[in-house]
């Protein structure tokens, strides 16, 4: 009786929390971008140009990357910039293994010249240019694994529908890391389309 108690009790708390992460993060900013193509298991992006505060570090895996890097890019948007100011949390997270990359993308109000520069010198603000990028999605906590057996899949797909793609493939990961349900992760890479395509 009392593991059928503890079973409950563990089962109301996971639905709390994911409650309460639904509330805390529903209104979180997400980069903006639009489908120009529908397909079965990926579809085809436009994103406009964005301004991304990145750390690049000598990790090797996912999780080397992960922990530090989310930090770094934390304690910038948390005041730890020359004036102190607080920057509102966006989704996704960008994450390019090849490079290893890790990025936030900064709020649409806030242009190159009312950013606050950031105090530690790792932490660079770039802004990207306009690009179009294929996309896939998986569910679940992203690991190693997930990001190489996705990132083969979606090149899989996108030869077979002979699409042109080049430059990295990249993690996206849209949930905060105490978020149990409903994860959404994606990899995305450049391609080669034309607006009447």
């Amino acid at each position: 009786m009392k593991k059928i108690w503890q079973v409950i009790l563990t089962v109301s708390a996971l639905m709390a929390l994911q409650s309460f992460t639904v509330m805390a993060f529903g209104e979180t900013e997400k980069q903006k971008y639009t489908v120009v193509r529908q397909e079965k298991e990926f579809e085809i992006r436009f994103y406009p140009s964005a301004i991304l505060a990145t750390v690049y570090s000598d990790s090797k895996t996912y999780r080397e990357l992960a922990y530090p890097g989310f930090s770094k890019l934390a304690g910038y948007i948390f005041g730890g910039n020359k004036t102190d100011t607080k920057i509102s949390m966006t989704s996704p997270v960008h994450m390019d293994m090849n490079e290893a990359s890790m990025s936030f993308v900064m709020p649409s109000a806030y242009t190159e010249e009312s950013l606050p520069a950031p105090d530690d010198p790792e932490v660079k603000l770039e802004r990207t240019e306009d690009v179009y990028v294929a996309a896939i999605r998986f569910g679940g906590y992203a690991s190693d694994r997930d990001i190489v057996k996705y990132s083969e899949k979606l090149k899989s797909l996108l030869s077979e529908k002979g699409i042109g793609w080049y430059g990295n493939f990249r993690y996206l990961g849209y949930n905060p890391p105490f978020q149990p349900f409903g994860r959404r992760n994606e990899i995305i890479v450049n391609v080669k389309w034309k607006d009447s395509e």
